[in-house]
């Protein structure tokens, strides 16, 4: 029989980002800047390191955004999906990029252990407070739109900035009340840490899709249950759920079925238990009669 297919109800979540992106971006440069330049006044590490992870998000920023952007294009002849693995790949990248961070952050904090140099604490506490406002309300742009990793990593840069900016004021303090130089270059190793937890989960996430393995909250065992429990279905094979962007699954699967006059509803069955149950919406079935072999590939 025929397969049945289903490419309707696309999820553009990232399609209602672009100002967020465009704001956050905007900001965050900005801070980026200001924070720089007071660094280098202050002779603060943490700053420093903090105006580099800064950096690293408005890149973060601009792939995210440009992957979801890409990930609206049209199919075309030569990509038939359309460019949907670009989310995808702009989630690794905003992984990547977190990952130089920590290690650049880290080997500088290690030299300035090493070699301490005094800071000026009331300078970085005020450009650090600054920092928590700027990144915290860059967060609050993207707390919607979670399921889409593309998105949840943009909102998790901001978020470990806001949670540095918190650290980096909290190391201003202790400099102001002990004169400890040791102090800067220690937040910044605590600050590469954070960044490092945080990051990982988006970077395994990112990973796994990238190498077309199931999405997280889908178990391939219950999908093929599922559709083992239809009406009218005998036996499922060659069953495979794979990502087609961050935010939309495709299945394809056998169904063996003895009925031959109920292709065309068990597939509509089919096709809407995949869609309510999983989220799943660009499936594309074959139906079998009396197959004997149902050994799976």
């Amino acid at each position: 029989m025929g397969a049945g297919h289903s490419h309707h109800h696309h999820d553009h979540s990232a399609r209602g980002f672009g100002k967020a992106f465009a704001i956050g971006i905007a900001l965050n440069l900005g801070f980026v800047i200001v924070e720089t330049i007071f660094g280098f006044r202050a002779n603060s590490m943490a700053l420093l390191s903090d105006a580099g992870h800064n950096l690293s998000d408005v890149l973060g920023l601009f792939v995210a955004w440009g992957g979801g952007a890409l990930a609206l294009k049209a199919s075309s002849d030569r990509f038939t999906y359309g460019l949907k693995k670009a989310s995808i790949l702009a989630a690794l990248a905003n992984a990547l990029f977190l990952m130089v961070a920590v290690g650049a952050i880290g080997l500088e904090a290690i030299q300035r252990l090493i070699h301490p140099q005094p800071s000026k604490g009331d300078i970085i506490m005020i450009v650090a407070a600054v920092g928590i406002a700027v990144n915290g309300l860059t967060a609050m742009l993207f707390t919607r739109g979670q399921h889409d990793i593309n998105i949840r990593g943009a909102f998790l840069h901001m978020v470990a900035d806001a949670a540095v900016s918190a650290a980096v004021v909290f190391a201003g303090l202790v400099i102001l009340w002990t004169g400890q130089r040791w102090v800067d270059p220690v937040m910044s190793l605590a600050v590469a840490a954070m960044i490092l937890w945080s990051s990982f989960g988006l970077l395994k996430e990112s990973v796994w899709m990238s190498l077309a393995g199931v999405p997280a909250g889908i178990n391939v065992d219950q999908v093929e249950a599922a559709l083992s429990d239809l009406d009218g279905v005998e036996a499922v094979h060659d069953l495979h759920v794979w990502p087609l962007s961050t935010t939309e699954t495709a299945l394809t699967a056998h169904i063996v079925t003895s009925r031959a006059d109920y292709p065309d509803a068990l597939l509509a069955n089919a096709r809407a238990m995949l869609h309510d149950r999983f989220q799943i919406e660009h499936s594309t079935i074959q139906v079998e009669r009396d197959h004997a072999d149902h050994r799976d590939c």
